[in-house]
Formats: C-alpha cells, sequence, structure tokens
C-alpha cells in the first residue's frame, strides 16, 4: 500500500533527511505529544517508517508498536520499537484491541487514507483515540509553490488527488518517492466515516503560513 520500493530505495537518505529537518519534525512531535496525551497501553504507529515517533509515545507513557510495509524503513525501525511489515489496510490486529493510533507523516504515501483511516477504526477499542499529524492539505503539495517563504501560491490542481511525482523543491522527499494528494474535505470526511469523532485539531508554521495540519480523534462508542 505504501509502494514499499520507493521507501526502500530512500530508507537511509530519509533517516539523514529527518535530522536535517529537525525543526520540522520537532513541531510535528510537539503535535504527537500534545494531541495524544499520556496513555497506558500499546499505541499502534501506523506506517511508523524508521520508528522516529517511537521516542515520543513512549515517553508519554504507552507501548509503541509500528506497522510499515517499507521493510527499507523497518530495518532503523527495530532498533526502536516493536514493528510487523503489514499493509497498512490489512493490519494483523484484533478488532477493537488497541487503545490508541498515531499516524504521522503518512497520508499522502497512502493511494487510499480512507481506507486506512477505516482499518484504524477498526482495531481501536471503544473510546480509544487516533492522532494523525500530516503535511498541511491546503497548503503543501505539487499544487503549493512554496519557493517564495513569505508567499503561498495555490493553483487549480488542489482538486487533485492523483500521484505525482512534481514538487517545488526538487531534492526533496516527494520528488523522490512521489505523493498522493487529500483535500482538507476528502481528510476529515474520511477521519469521520471510519467511524470517529473529532475533538481536536492543530496546525503550526515556520512563518505564519501553515505546513503541519493535526487532529486528534475518539472511536465512538455504540
Amino acid at each position: 500500500m505504501t509502494a514499499p520500493p520507493a521507501y526502500d530505495a530512500h530508507a537511509d537518505w530519509y533517516e539523514e533527511y529527518t535530522k536535517v529537518a529537525s525543526s520540522y519534525m520537532d513541531r510535528v512531535r510537539v503535535h504527537l505529544a500534545e494531541l495524544l496525551g499520556p496513555g497506558a497501553g500499546r499505541c499502534l504507529d501506523l506506517c511508523c517508517g524508521g520508528g522516529a515517533q517511537a521516542g515520543t509515545i513512549r515517553e508519554l507513557g504507552w507501548t509503541p508498536v509500528g506497522a510499515d510495509l517499507s521493510r527499507g524503513q523497518l530495518r532503523w525501525a527495530r532498533s526502536r520499537l516493536p514493528v510487523a511489515a503489514a499493509d497498512a489496510t490489512r493490519l494483523p490486529i484484533r478488532d477493537a484491541s488497541v487503545p490508541a493510533v498515531a499516524c504521522v507523516l503518512a497520508h499522502t504515501d497512502l493511494p487510499d487514507y480512507a481506507a486506512v483511516l477505516r482499518e484504524a477504526g477498526r482495531v481501536l477499542a471503544p473510546g480509544g483515540r487516533l492522532v494523525h499529524v500530516g503535511v498541511h492539505p491546503c497548503f503543501v503539495g505539487a499544487f503549493a509553490d512554496r519557493s517564495d517563504a513569505d508567499l503561498i501560491t495555490i493553483n487549480t490542481r488542489y482538486a487533485d488527488t492523483a500521484r505525482t511525482f512534481d514538487a517545488w523543491a526538487p531534492h526533496g522527499v516527494r520528488a523522490r518517492v512521489g505523493a498522493w494528494h487529500v483535500p482538507l474535505a476528502d481528510l476529515l470526511n474520511a477521519v469521520v466515516d471510519a467511524g470517529l469523532r473529532i475533538d481536536r485539531v492543530a496546525e503550526s508554521s515556520p512563518n505564519g503560513i501553515a505546513d503541519v495540519f493535526a487532529l486528534r480523534a475518539v472511536k465512538v462508542t455504540s
């Protein structure tokens, strides 16, 4: 589901890239920590990649476990948390068995994020929480020219959800592995359709124009 050959080929590069983009990753972790909050029991790090979020999850009291298709990235993740190579739409996890799921910087790597959210809803226990942290669906993508830090230009490609390798930064992640765009309405509706109730949203930016969007949703109890 996450096109493992693409990330397998760039797993070592991506590990170093996340260190270079440290200020961005710091904001991502702040959103994750604030929305996930303290807890106990397992937190599924869905599409965990190299396991970069495991430390934050563990510091909150949770026991992180990861799932991803990229075996290249799982080489890095195994030293940080228990992991399984698994399709995010067909997880080897029982229904209603985990109290928390975190999906961080992954939704643009998935051709059907709605299906992933439905699977997250399936494995969440009643009252369990999902935390999504990702690039901002309105201001980051092939449709957004961010070459001027003070002026983001949005074009008509905002409505295009097809995978693309086009990116304003030709040497970044998306030029290497591509991206699927999920418009804001599609993202929010997919959360609700997965049986989850959104109870908190957040966004942040380096300069006043948001590049990170995050939300917390709770599994609806019957």
